[in-house]
């Protein structure tokens, strides 16, 4: 199967978190759209690794996502060197997306900052045609997606980018909420953790109204990028 765009998270939840509604809206515009979690966030304070994966399918399917897969990193101590590389090659050589999305370049979580330069790391050796990966020993193509994009988490970066999800904000929403383990439950008896409470649960949408306003635009989500965007005409930046 061939993607369009491949969104990869440090965690799941990541990615929900930071760009569910342009997931969602790309799916809506008929967009083949993946997910790649790195680990299963088993170091979590709430819930347990099982409890997460019945969570991160529960968003896949509310996202409507093409696949999602997961490659069991370790959390918290993954590093980005040529066995990780290599495990996220095939991923990007398997589905030959387009775009990808990942974590933000630095973060409050030290594997946000780790998965966002492995993922890009990887995105650029993927190209190269005499690093060899195989898949049920067949070799892989080389492949190279046009362009990565990360994600905007904890930290308040400068976007160079924002995407109007007006229309999929609900849909963003109701995906995070599927990880009832990790955000707000008023019945759950897990430990208070920083995202867990009512407050971060309405900041969410209060951060998606806050980085839209200056563009005139009800809910956004943001991203930076490594390289310069170009576009055909200037009328497309309107």
């Amino acid at each position: 199967m061939k993607l369009d765009i491949l969104a990869i998270g440090a965690h799941p939840d990541d990615v929900e978190l930071a760009c569910g509604g342009t997931i969602a809206k790309e799916v809506a515009n008929g967009k083949k759209v993946g997910i790649l979690d790195l680990t299963r966030g088993e170091l979590g304070t709430r819930g347990t690794p099982e409890i997460r994966d019945a969570e991160a399918e529960k968003a896949a399917e509310i996202l409507n996502v093409s696949v999602r897969e997961n490659l069991g990193f370790r959390d918290g101590f993954f590093v980005n060197d040529e066995e990780h590389q290599l495990a996220v090659i095939q991923i990007i050589r398997k589905y030959r997306p387009e775009i990808v999305l990942c974590n933000a370049v630095y973060d409050r979580h030290v594997d946000h900052g780790k998965g966002s330069k492995l993922a890009n790391d990887s995105c650029f050796l993927s190209g190269l045609q005499k690093i060899i990966t195989t898949v049920d020993k067949r070799k892989q193509e080389a492949w190279r997606p046009k362009q990565v994009y990360h994600y905007i988490q904890w930290y308040d970066i400068p976007p160079d980018f924002i995407v109007d999800i007006s229309e999929y904000m609900d849909t963003k929403m109701k995906s995070i909420l599927a990880y009832r383990s990790q955000f707000y439950d008023p019945s759950s008896s897990e430990p208070e953790i920083p995202i867990s409470s009512e407050i971060y649960k309405e900041s969410i949408r209060f951060k998606a109204y806050d980085l839209g306003r200056v563009a005139n635009i009800q809910y956004a989500e943001a991203y930076t990028t490594e390289r310069y965007i170009g576009v055909d005409s200037i009328f497309d930046l309107i």
